[in-house]
C-alpha cells in the first residue's frame, strides 16, 4: 500500500475544490449585494488560489489526511461539516467583515451563509467521489493492506474465518502470521507461518506491512506490552482482538461495522492542530526569553565559569523525538570529569555539584540554554524529560511502555518533574514515568499552561530539586 499516494490525491482534489467553491461565491456575493455582473477579475483568481491553500492547510491541520484511505463516508462529512464551519468563520472575520459592498447585517448573514454552503457542497461531492473511488478499488482487489497476523491460536483462528468473510470489503492481504513462541500450531493452509515473534521487526520491513492484528489467547496476554511496544516506532496500524471482558466494558472501538470487532491501538496521540500551536507556542515563549535575558545568560555564565574551573555549559547526548540523539545544552552545575567513572545519577548531596550548581538546580537556573533545544526543534517546553540511552534500556527492561514518551518532543519542565522533580535512581525514573504517560494521554494546550505556571511557581520557591 503506497501511503503518500491517497493524501497527496486528496490534497489536490480538496485544493480544486475550494478553489472553484471561492470563485462561485464571488459571483454569489454580487447577487446578494445587488452589483452588476461583471467578468473574472485577476483579484479575483488571486484570492481563489490563495484561499485552496487555506483550506488545504486548515484540513491539515484537522488530520483530514490521515488515514483517508479507511475513513467511512458518514465520518467523512461530518468531519468535513465541523471543519467547513470553522474555515468559514475564520474567513468572515478577516476578509469579509470589512466588505465595504455589504449595506445591512442581513446581507452579512446571507454571504456568510452562502460560503459555508458552496464550499461545504462542493468538498463534499469532490471528497466522496474520491473515497467512492478508493472503496472500489478496495473491493475490486487493485488496493490492499499488507497484514500480519500476530498468535495462532484459538482466537486468531476465530479471526481468520471473520476476516475470510469480509476481506474483500476491508482490502486486507493477509501476508501470514508470527506464532508467539515455537509452540506446534499453523492457522490454515492458505495463509503461512512466517516464524516467531523474533522476526517481526524484519518481517515488517521485507514485506511492507501496513497492518498488524495481533490475537492472542489469555495464556499469552502477558506478551502484548513488548509487542506493542516493538511495533510502536513502526507506521503500522494496530489491532487488537478483544475479549469478552472488553468488549462489556466497552473498550472495543468497531472499526468496520460488519467486519471482526477489533481493538483500535491510537499511534497518533496528538492532534496536528495541537503539535501546530505547541511549536508555535515554543519558538514565540523561547525567542522572548533568550532575547529579554540575554543579559542573565552572560551573568549566569560569568558567575559558572569563575566559580569552578572547566567550561561555562555542558553538552550530554540525550535520546529524544523518535528515538533520534541529540545533545542537549546546560550550564555546568557538576566539576569537571564528574563521570569518569561512568554514567551516574545525581543525588540530593552529591558532592560533584558545586556550589554555584547547587542554587542553579534548586532554582533551574541550569537550564536555562536550553531554549535553544527548543529553537533547533530538538525539545519543547513541556514534554516528557529526556534520558540518556545508558538509563533508557534498564527503563525499558522495567517498563517497555517508556518508548511511547519517544512520540512528542522531550521538554524542558514535565508533568513528571513537577510532581517528583529530578530522578536520582531507575526506580524514581520508573515512578516519574507513569506521570509521563498521564501527560501523554491527555495533552492539550491548556495542560501545557498549567505545567509551566507550576514550573515557575517551583522555580519562585527554590524548590528544584
Amino acid at each position: 500500500m503506497n501511503r503518500i499516494f491517497p493524501g497527496a490525491l486528496f490534497i489536490l482534489v480538496d485544493y480544486l475544490a475550494a478553489f472553484l467553491a471561492y470563485a462561485l461565491f464571488f459571483s454569489v456575493r454580487q447577487k446578494i449585494l445587488g452589483e452588476p455582473g461583471s467578468s473574472v477579475h485577476t483579484k479575483q483568481i488571486v484570492s481563489s488560489l490563495l484561499i485552496g491553500v487555506f483550506w488545504v492547510v486548515l484540513y491539515w491541520m484537522g488530520g483530514l489526511y490521515q488515514g483517508v484511505e479507511r475513513r467511512s463516508r458518514f465520518r467523512e462529512i461530518l468531519n468535513l461539516a465541523g471543519i467547513s464551519f470553522i474555515g468559514t468563520l475564520i474567513i468572515f472575520f478577516a476578509l469579509l467583515l470589512d466588505d465595504v459592498g455589504v449595506k445591512t447585517y442581513t446581507q452579512y448573514y446571507k454571504t456568510a451563509a452562502s460560503l459555508l454552503t458552496i464550499h461545504f457542497s462542493i468538498a463534499s461531492i469532490f471528497r466522496l467521489a474520491l473515497l467512492a473511488w478508493i472503496k472500489y478499488r478496495i473491493t475490486s482487489g487493485t488496493l490492499g493492506f499488507n497484514t500480519l497476523i500476530i498468535g495462532c491460536g484459538e482466537k486468531a483462528s476465530e479471526l481468520v474465518n471473520d476476516l475470510e468473510r469480509e476481506h474483500r470489503y476491508l482490502g486486507l492481504r493477509i501476508v501470514g502470521y508470527l506464532k508467539i513462541e515455537d509452540e506446534p500450531c499453523q492457522l490454515t493452509e492458505q495463509i503461512k507461518g512466517l516464524g516467531n515473534l523474533g522476526n517481526l521487526e524484519d518481517l515488517l520491513e521485507e514485506n511492507g506491512i501496513d497492518d498488524v492484528i495481533i490475537s492472542l489467547d489469555a495464556k499469552d496476554h502477558h506478551f502484548l506490552e513488548e509487542i506493542i511496544s516493538r511495533l510502536d516506532s513502526y507506521a503500522v496500524n494496530i489491532s487488537i482482538t478483544p475479549d469478552l471482558y472488553e468488549i462489556l466494558i466497552g473498550s472495543v472501538r468497531v472499526q468496520h461495522i460488519f467486519g471482526a470487532p477489533l481493538i483500535e491501538v491510537r499511534k497518533r496521540l496528538v492532534p496536528v492542530w495541537i503539535r501546530v500551536i505547541k511549536r508555535f507556542m515554543d519558538i514565540l515563549i523561547s525567542l522572548f526569553i533568550i532575547l529579554v535575558g540575554l543579559p542573565f545568560f552572560l551573568l549566569f555564565g560569568l558567575i559558572t565559569k569563575v566559580s569552578s574551573p572547566g567550561p561555562v555549559f555542558f553538552l550530554q547526548e540525550r535520546i529524544g523525538y523518535k528515538g533520534r540523539p541529540f545533545r542537549i545544552i546546560k550550564f555546568r552545575s557538576m566539576i569537571v570529569e564528574a563521570e569518569k567513572n561512568g554514567p551516574a545519577l545525581s543525588s540530593k548531596n552529591d558532592p560533584r555539584i558545586t556550589n554555584w550548581g547547587k542554587f542553579m538546580r534548586r532554582t533551574r537556573i541550569d537550564e536555562m540554554p536550553q531554549f535553544f533545544n527548543v529553537l533547533k526543534g530538538e525539545m519543547s517546553l513541556v514534554g516528557p524529560r529526556p534520558e540518556r540511552s545508558f538509563y533508557i534500556t534498564q527503563i525499558v527492561q522495567r517498563a517497555p511502555y517508556y518508548r511511547h514518551l519517544q512520540k512528542i518532543r522531550p521538554g524542558i519542565t514535565s508533568l513528571g518533574q513537577v510532581k517528583l522533580g529530578y530522578a536520582e535512581n531507575i526506580d524514581e525514573m520508573v515512578e516519574r514515568l507513569k506521570y509521563d504517560m498521564l501527560y501523554l494521554e491527555n495533552i492539550s494546550i491548556g495542560l501545557d499552561l498549567r505545567i509551566m505556571f507550576f514550573t515557575v511557581f517551583i522555580i519562585l520557591q527554590g524548590r528544584g530539586k
